[in-house]
């Protein structure tokens, strides 16, 4: 193999340039406001506990006859569907003439232990859906799960099929234990209740660092060596620290909810395996009868595309879509090429249901 060589002047001018946008950064360091999130109008509707409701205030009025309620995962915040005005799930979708909710689950504390995903999904998110049909005089709403609020969706549309018009899930984990599933691996001898029983709550920090450890070079210096060629770009600059801001800015995890929901979907695998129960309801893919559109990203490290894709054939409505989006797990929320197809899509397909 024949060494790389670089000559003195293409050295030299290099480091003048290293030099210049760090001399460039500390200008634009100087002039950044705090970076905020949420690019959208919204109303609160309902709160509960640390649950707050919310619905978006679009420039016009909603033309569709039914509501989506978006149901985030319980392990980040919810602001990354409206993350900045040019990067929003929800604008998007607001434009298209959708209405749209969300649920915020707010922060956790120790007096929150002792939810389990009884309290989530009979709880919590089956009072949310009544809430929206009762003001919409609806018996059926339509619900977007992402990521485990994906799969908690999924749980939810079996239990009460009578309740969802349609179902929208993205980066929505099916089955558990493809062979590409890293955080499945590391979780699957993990002693949940060890861990839980010790610490009670799970606590942010630990879960975030289990997340970047996954693509360890990536996501803890390549990402940040890289700001070097954005130190001169002021609004650039912004958009990385929002998403720094978003990434670490995570509730803790109620203990017994994490508890089973690491072994009954990690470690059992009993959403497609059979055997899970939420409370006193029994989880069967087949009772769903909603149609389904299940969007999954291609270069998902968290959420691998076959993970998703095992949805296909096991719910009880042959009318069943994918959709695979070219981007990663945070990608297919805030990229360009994410504003202009998946909410598109996601109205296009619910406009002929």
């Amino acid at each position: 193999m024949n060494p790389i060589r670089i000559s003195p002047q293409k050295a030299f001018e290099e480091t003048a340039r290293f030099q210049q946008k760090l001399a460039a950064g500390l200008k634009t360091l100087r002039e950044l406001d705090e970076v905020d999130y949420g690019a959208t109008d919204k109303e609160e509707v309902y709160r509960e506990d640390k649950l707050v409701l919310y619905r978006f205030k679009g420039v016009n009025k909603p033309t569709a006859k039914t509501p989506i309620l978006i149901a985030y995962a319980l392990v980040n915040r919810p602001y990354m569907v409206d993350l900045q005005d040019d990067r929003s799930l929800v604008k998007n979708l607001l434009a298209l003439g959708e209405d749209v909710y969300l649920i915020d689950w707010g922060y956790p504390d120790f007096s929150d232990r002792y939810l389990t995903l009884d309290d989530y999904i009979n709880g919590y998110i089956k009072r949310c859906v009544e809430v929206i049909a009762k003001r919409h005089k609806l018996s059926k709403i339509n619900l977007l799960g992402i990521c485990q609020g994906g799969a908690f969706s999924l749980c939810f549309a079996s239990i009460y099929p009578e309740k969802i018009r349609n179902l929208i899930t993205m980066v929505t984990p099916v089955d558990f234990h493809t062979p590409d599933n890293m955080l499945a691996r590391w979780t699957r001898s993990m002693d949940v209740d060890l861990f839980v029983d010790t610490l009670g709550n799970v606590p942010a920090d630990l879960m975030n660092w289990c997340y970047l450890m996954l693509k360890p070079v990536r996501l803890n210096q390549q990402k940040y060596i890289g700001l070097v060629d954005i130190l001169d770009d002021k609004a650039e600059l912004e958009n990385v620290l929002r998403m720094e801001k978003w990434i670490f800015d995570s509730p803790d995890q109620a203990g017994e909810a994490f508890r089973q929901f690491i072994k009954d979907f990690y470690q059992a695998n009993r959403l497609i395996e059979g055997g899970l129960k939420i409370g006193d309801k029994s989880v069967d893919l087949k009772n769903l009868s909603a149609p389904v559109l299940n969007i999954f990203a291609e270069q998902d490290h968290l959420v691998p595309p076959n993970a998703s894709r095992a949805l296909r054939g096991r719910t009880g409505n042959d009318d069943y879509t994918e959709l695979a989006f070219k981007g990663g797990h945070i990608g297919i929320y805030v990229s360009g090429r994410a504003q202009r197809e998946v909410p598109t899509a996601i109205h296009d397909w619910l406009a002929k249901r």
